[in-house]
């Protein structure tokens, strides 16, 4: 099939809109945004897994709330520290525990999860108790093992 249409050409453009000068494609440049600042009354921690599946896995923690589990599009299960690809005995619960923050103190609930939570290797939490967490504190969800740390 010919038509009278004029043929296309590849113009090469830079990161702002404006062809380059020498043909030469130019890569746009990486913008790192700064952090943003700390809203009042949420939380900045985070979880890395020490043993289980995948140590040194983090998980940043946000809001006032974080969902500690098991993705399941299924049921809607979408958690804020979404262990399934780091649990491949299922021992963590779909909705296993959450983490609050409130009054400038972070603290863990079990949410009636089959294989417990623990902190600091204590006894198991009882859903609906909290427990005040502390930077460093040991978190246990199944047979995943992680460090509580607050970023400053």
């Amino acid at each position: 099939m010919t038509t009278d249409a004029p043929p296309m050409r590849s113009v090469s453009v830079t990161s702002v809109g404006i062809p380059a000068v020498n043909g030469e494609v130019q890569a746009p440049e990486q913008v790192v945004p700064a952090a943003a600042p700390a809203a009042f009354g949420q939380m900045h921690a985070k979880l890395v897994i020490e043993r289980g599946d995948s140590p040194g896995v983090e998980f940043r923690l946000a809001g006032t709330e974080a969902i500690i589990g098991r993705w399941d599009a299924d049921n809607g299960i979408f958690p804020d520290v979404d262990l399934d690809a780091h649990d491949a005995e299922a021992k963590v619960s779909r909705r296993h525990a959450r983490i609050v923050y409130k009054d400038g103190k972070y603290a863990i609930e079990d949410l009636g999860s089959t294989n417990g939570t623990y902190v600091n290797r204590g006894r198991r939490l009882l859903p609906g108790n909290s427990h005040v967490l502390a930077s460093g504190d040991e978190v246990i969800v199944g047979k995943t093992f992680m460090r509580f740390h607050v970023i400053a």
